[in-house]
């Protein structure tokens, strides 16, 4: 019973967001900031129904204990989206055009 909460509960959103990472990471660098914004975007909406996705699993047929099972699986989703925004942050800052940082102010 507690291997289904690990499982789904926290390497579930762990595995996912990290294989949404790895594609961000690629779409920064080889197609430019801008393409990884749509991306992020479509990112957003692709995740949220992983996540329904997996509670619906979960809940209705694991037969998990929601009260546990949904904080559980919210943190580490929440934890990892976070994550995964400062690592393209990271890469998005390393592929700004000379341009772009000429005219910020720092």
């Amino acid at each position: 019973m507690i291997v289904e909460y690990v499982l789904l509960g926290i390497l579930a959103p762990i595995f996912l967001n990290l294989m949404h990472l790895m594609v961000g990471i690629y779409v920064v660098v080889q197609r430019g900031n801008t393409m990884s914004l749509g991306f992020t975007g479509m990112g957003f909406l692709t995740k949220t129904i992983g996540m329904m996705f997996l509670v619906w699993l979960g809940v209705s047929k694991l037969n998990l204990d929601y009260q546990i099972f949904v904080p559980l699986i919210s943190f580490f989703w929440f934890f990892t989206h976070i994550v995964e925004a400062f690592v393209i942050q990271h890469y998005m800052k390393e592929n700004e055009s000379e341009l772009i940082k000429s005219v910020q102010i720092k």
